[in-house]
Order: structure tokens, then sequence, then C-alpha cells
């Protein structure tokens, strides 16, 4: 079969997507600044999954898939594990354990004891976006777990798992958490430069005021 120069003047170039040699793209990206190492790790751990367009005469676009992030923050406290849960249930736990500079509104309050309670919150994410966040309450064990999930918000998905467990010091309190987060491209990326680090931030602070009332105060 024969084409004009005229005809293949305006043919399109072919473009084919495949899987992406992840290490390869590493040597890439290192030479870009503005990727932190948190990214690299996300990639090598497969936390972000990439897919390489082919363009010919240009360099292959990435294009980011929903993809499950993790976060954990654990903190020893010299308290039983039963204080250390006792103060989840305090009726003001939410309003302690909200960090000054989120600039939040609890338009309802969630009881962890009871199964499909649900929390209310109104905020701005990333301090720009109006949010609407609804939380609800689907797993109490005490003095060992509670475990709340998004039912609308920001994110694709949210759960945040709350658990307290023997030490030798006391007890550990640990939070995880698993994310989707809100959009592919925009969310793969942002969440070691922009997501992680905010909720480095805001746990340090969670964990250190629930720290300071099950040791201190009386």
């Amino acid at each position: 079969m024969r084409f004009s120069r005229k005809a293949a003047k305006f043919a399109k170039p072919e473009r084919k997507s495949h899987c992406f040699d992840t290490e390869k793209y590493l040597d890439w990206l290192r030479i870009r600044p503005r990727f932190s190492s948190a990214f690299f790790t996300a990639l090598r751990e497969k936390s972000v999954t990439i897919n390489l367009l082919v363009r010919p005469g240009s360099f292959p676009g990435v294009v980011l898939s929903y993809s499950r992030m993790k976060f954990l923050k654990e903190s020893v406290i010299k308290a039983s594990r039963e204080r250390v849960f006792a103060f989840h249930e305090l009726p003001d736990a939410f309003e302690r354990l909200m960090p000054p500079w989120e600039n939040a509104k609890i338009i309802q309050k969630a009881d962890i004891s009871k199964i499909g309670s649900r929390a209310i919150i109104e905020q701005r994410l990333f301090g720009i976006f109006p949010s609407r966040w609804i939380a609800e309450h689907t797993a109490y064990d005490p003095p060992r777990s509670f475990e709340d999930v998004q039912i609308s918000g920001p994110f694709h998905s949210w759960r945040h798992r709350h658990t307290v467990s023997p030490h030798e010091d006391g007890a550990v309190l640990r939070d995880e958490i698993e994310y989707v987060p809100p959009v592919p491209i925009f969310g793969a990326l942002a969440a070691p430069l922009v997501i992680t680090p905010k909720l480095e931030k805001m746990f340090e602070y969670r964990h250190r005021i629930t720290k300071e009332w099950c040791e201190f105060e009386i």
C-alpha cells in the first residue's frame, strides 16, 4: 500500500502504552531536584503505579494511577494501656487532638464507643479548597483499638486504625492510615511531597497532646 507525501505529512504519530521500568525512570528523576527521596521510596515500594506513554520525538510522559498509600506514627507513652485508650474516650478528645493551625470547624462529634457514629468536619484542604469530611467509626475494641473510615471527603478513600499495645515502659500508641489520594496524577506526586509532611506534623502534635495528658494530668 502506498501513501502520498501529503497523507504522510498529516499522519498521527503512533502511541504505545506499556509497563514502565521504575529503576530506569529513577535514574532520570534523580537529576530533577524537585523530586524528594520520599518520592523515590514510594516508587521503589510500588506504592505508586506508573505507566509509560511513548510519544515519538519527546520524552515519555508519566501517567499515575490510583495507588494506596500508608502512613504510620508510633509513640511510647509512660502510662497504662487503659489510660491511653481512655484519653480517646474523653468527651472533648477530638477538640484536644485538633491542631490549632488546621482551622477546622467541628460540625458533629462522634462517639468512638458506638459503631456507626459519625464525625463531621469542615476545613480547607491544604489551606485552600473548602472540604467537608464525614468519618464513620467502624470498630471498637477497648482498650486495644478503634477504627474510622471516610464516608465522604477530600480523599478517594481513607481508613484510620488506632491501636494501643502494652510496652515495658507503659504503652505504645499507634496510628495507621491507609488512604488513596484525591486524584491519580496530583495525588501520587503530592503524597510524599505534601500529604505525608502534613500528616507527620499533625500526628506529632496529636501524640504529644495524648502523651502529656496520660503522663502528667491527674
